[in-house]
């Protein structure tokens, strides 16, 4: 069934570690606030004891039932239909981070990112724009080894584990099968500079 929307709807997806995050950053800063809405399935994670345990029992947060997909597809289209949605800050498990209350606003353009972005079929067939950012598997390990330990404060040897056995596989599984199935995909081995630059200059086209 159809869904009635004001918004014009853009799903950015890619594996982690891609640069994601970062292209995200540089699309907010071209824009004034309210412009673009800005939804991220970071913040729609279920809670630690709700993940699935795999045989060596770590969770497994690369897993689309990770997520709250149904409520993530909610607030989407509510936005689209002009509402302002509340939802509390996920903080990735850091006892060192404190969850504030975030505030999405509705917006002629609404941006959604994440892992999966993809994977609810209800919220793939509203998205007018499909994108995904891709990268080399080295560069992506780099970058979510940084990530891992500074920002998240996980141990080297559990962001190896996991990057073999959690985000490889689901990445495989989950991610890359959309690759011949988007709009745009934007290469960010060295810098997606020109595909940011292009995508800037579409929304502010959309924007007059």
């Amino acid at each position: 069934m159809s869904v009635l929307k004001e918004a014009f709807i853009i799903g950015i997806c890619g594996g982690s570690g891609s640069g994601k995050t970062s292209f995200i950053r540089d699309l907010k800063a071209a824009f004034e606030p309210g412009q673009v809405s800005f939804v991220s399935q970071d913040d729609y994670y279920r809670p630690k004891h709700e993940q699935y345990i795999d045989e060596n029992g770590i969770e497994n947060f690369d897993l689309p039932e990770s997520i709250h997909l149904d409520e993530f597809y909610r607030d989407v289209v509510l936005l689209s239909k002009g509402k302002t949605v509340t939802r509390k800050e996920y903080t990735f498990n850091n006892d060192e981070s404190e969850s504030t209350f975030l505030t999405f606003h509705p917006a002629k353009i609404i941006i959604v990112e994440g892992l999966f972005v993809f994977s609810d079929t209800k919220l793939f067939e509203i998205m007018d724009l499909k994108i995904m950012i891709n990268a080399t598997d080295v560069h992506k390990i780099v970058r979510r080894i940084k990530r891992d330990r500074v920002e998240r404060n996980y141990p080297l040897e559990d962001v190896l584990y996991r990057y073999e056995y959690h985000v490889l596989p689901s990445f495989e599984k989950f991610i890359h099968p959309y690759l011949s199935k988007v709009d745009v995909v934007i290469n960010n081995n060295e810098n997606y500079d020109m595909g940011r630059d292009m995508l800037i200059s579409f929304l502010k086209q959309k924007l007059m």
